[in-house]
């Protein structure tokens, strides 16, 4: 008896509960031997009768990874309880696989004391809401829960293209040949060897392009090239490479946004082992919705494309049904999304006909870095080459009216105008790389909080259409100039940062407000805080090339600026935070039939989804507090 109280009084939660319950609980505790590596509970297997207290020895927990496939082990030590979670929130159905180790004792409670102990003991109760939070922000420990309470029989059972790797796949060998071979020999050397594509090298073995079966018919035959002319002067120039481990889901967004249909395989030593091609890679995806990119690029005409984008909530709901991480679901809509602007975009020019000079049309904002959600809005801007002075006011009045088209287009399509008038149509937003340098050098210089808002939105920028080196330019410059900034520039950054609160009560519960009578939060301002304090750490690294919020969090930790445990609870609530919101949005367009918004009516969410926003806030809230203190040097 004084054993079992000992035990109880010492350890969490059961610490909690006054002294006469636990006199009272320690004698309903049943004590249990378990042989060692005796399997208490399996995955799936008879449901928990109650929980057990670790009393000596260990129990230990393990469950299947959805997407590497290794045990996730952990391990309930002297003191600890194990089925609280299942009980609560799981219909009593182990989660896990539960093994005794060491020769283990345990003091057992049924069910219906544990759970009248939650009924009259907040802060007991409380321990158990709150641990379940945590966990759920674990992707891998959420999306067995979501499987265990669904009609699927396997929670690995979903595309394989999100899970398999390059190294998996069947590639074919390189063939090569050198620049100057003749083109009627590359031509010979491809019908030999029955491939569709043959890679260029240089003199220093280097690859430095790429021949298909289309440059032969485009380059070579259509307009009657002379093909005893070496064959560098018709190749590709525009080599991608990717690596073994990399997913097959990267390797096709990247040829949709390289506009490439083949890739290099490069493995980890550095060795070029094979090749990919686009249409490989989709075909053994029939059924996956990346397929669906290639349909948008054979669409017709504007109406086509708004077609396509109307079907884009059903890809998304389907994707998010089967487990797929939101990080991922993010890439998708917004290669979707680029495909789309990218279509409107040829077709203003094949309209208007070849630009003066040559552009980069940039996508600002959540398309920017690559996560776009189902309620969006137009957010881009023009850079165009600097001209010689005769000529820019036609080149501007080009692109303005270029731009103008591409808008009205965009809004058609259901990529709505601006309200803020962020829009390559706006004329404060199109312009010569020379002016662009000019705006960013004075937002920078100023440093005042206006100027601070714009450089962040406009920090967000990616080119999606035209010439990249325009763009390669104009970061070089800014990352220059962000070598030398005020210290208020930060500051600024730092405050802009701040102006979001967390939906928090004093009690911490979730906050709402009152909308057309139904009570609801806006997901979109409680995920703005960690898209804006990532930003103003990646400012202050100039970490340019990493675009996504989830990005920029790797290179953040991989500097060192942050933990990894800081890099965890930040990533796995900035993507559980978008699930939220996309599977939302997805449920307004096809069950509800209106607009997707950002305001989650509170009475929709399950318990847990609750309980694990709670933790979300306050993760959202430390972190708001560290920028705080290290930007503004103040607590308040």
């Amino acid at each position: 008896m004084e054993d079992k109280l000992k035990l109880l009084s010492s350890n969490i939660p059961f610490k909690y509960l006054p002294v006469e319950t636990l006199a009272h609980l320690a004698r309903l505790l049943e004590s249990v031997v378990y042989k060692r590596d005796t399997v208490i509970y399996e995955l799936g297997g008879q449901k928990l009768k109650g929980i057990e207290i670790v009393a000596e020895g260990c129990l230990e927990t393990a469950f299947l990874s959805g997407l590497s496939q290794e045990e996730n082990i952990s391990q309930y030590e002297p003191g600890t309880a194990y089925g609280g979670i299942q009980i609560l929130f799981n219909k009593r159905k182990p989660l896990e696989t539960v093994v005794a180790k060491k020769g283990t004792k345990t003091y057992f409670l049924h069910r219906r004391d544990f759970k009248k102990l939650c009924e009259d003991f907040e802060d007991f109760f409380n321990f158990y809401t709150a641990d379940f939070g945590k966990k759920m922000l674990d992707e891998d420990y959420a999306h067995l829960y979501s499987k265990t309470t669904s009609n699927e029989d396997n929670y690995l059972n979903f595309d394989q293209i999100y899970s398999s790797k390059i190294k998996d796949i069947a590639y074919k060998a390189v063939v090569s040949t050198s620049e100057d071979t003749p083109i009627y020999e590359v031509a010979i050397k491809m019908a030999n060897h029955k491939t569709s594509c043959i890679f260029i090298k240089n003199d220093k073995d280097k690859f430095t392009g790429f021949v298909t079966d289309i440059t032969l018919r485009d380059k070579v035959i259509a307009q009657q090239f002379n093909n005893q002319l070496p064959i560098k002067k018709v190749m590709d120039e525009d080599i991608v490479f990717i690596s073994t481990n990399a997913y097959a889901y990267e390797a096709i967004l990247m040829m949709f946004s390289r506009k490439s249909r083949y890739l290099l395989i490069q493995d980890e030593a550095g060795e070029y082992v094979g090749f990919l091609s686009r249409n490989r890679l989709l075909s053994e995806q029939a059924q996956s919705p990346l397929v669906f990119i290639q349909s948008v690029k054979s669409a017709v005409n504007t109406a086509d494309l708004k077609s396509k984008w109307q079907k884009v909530p059903n890809i998304v709901a389907q994707l998010l049904d089967r487990g797929i991480n939101a990080e991922i679901v993010n890439e998708i809509v917004t290669a979707i999304a680029d495909t789309i602007s990218n279509k409107i975009i040829e077709e203003v020019i094949e309209k208007m006909g070849p630009p003066p000079a040559k552009f980069v049309f940039m996508v600002l904002g959540s398309e920017g870095r690559k996560e776009l959600s189902l309620k969006t809005d137009q957010d881009n801007a023009i850079i165009y080459e600097d001209t010689p002075a005769e000529n820019r006011a036609l080149v501007r009045t080009y692109f303005l009216d270029f731009a103008a088209q591409v808008s009205d287009k965009l809004n058609t399509v259901g990529f709505v105008y601006c309200l803020g008038d962020y829009m390559a149509s706006n004329p404060n937003w199109t312009h010569s790389l020379a002016h662009w340098k000019y705006n960013y050098k004075k937002w920078i210089e100023e440093s005042l909080p206006e100027a601070a808002i714009k450089f962040a939105a406009f920090f967000d920028c990616r080119a999606i259409y035209g010439d990249l080196s325009i763009m390669d330019n104009l970061r070089g410059f800014v990352d220059d100039e962000l070598k030398k900034p005020a210290e208020k520039f930060y500051t600024y950054l730092a405050k802009n940062a701040l102006q979001y609160e967390m939906p928090l009560t004093y009690f911490k519960n979730i906050k709402t407000q009152t909308v057309n009578s139904k009570e609801v939060f806006d997901i979109k301002k409680a995920m703005t805080p960690i898209v804006d304090l990532v930003r103003v750490y990646a400012l202050q690294n100039r970490i340019f090339q990493k675009e996504n919020t989830g990005e920029r969090l790797k290179a953040l930790r991989d500097l060192g600026i942050f933990t990894e445990q800081q890099f965890t609870e930040l990533m796995q609530s900035y993507y559980y935070l978008m699930a939220l919101r996309l599977k939302w949005q997805a449920q307004l367009i096809i069950k509800n039939h209106v607009e997707a918004n950002n305001l989650i009516e509170i009475g929709s969410l399950t318990k847990i989804e609750k309980v694990t926003l709670i933790e979300i806030f306050k993760t959202i809230q430390n972190f708001q507090l560290g920028i705080k203190i290290k930007f503004t040097n103040s607590f308040v």
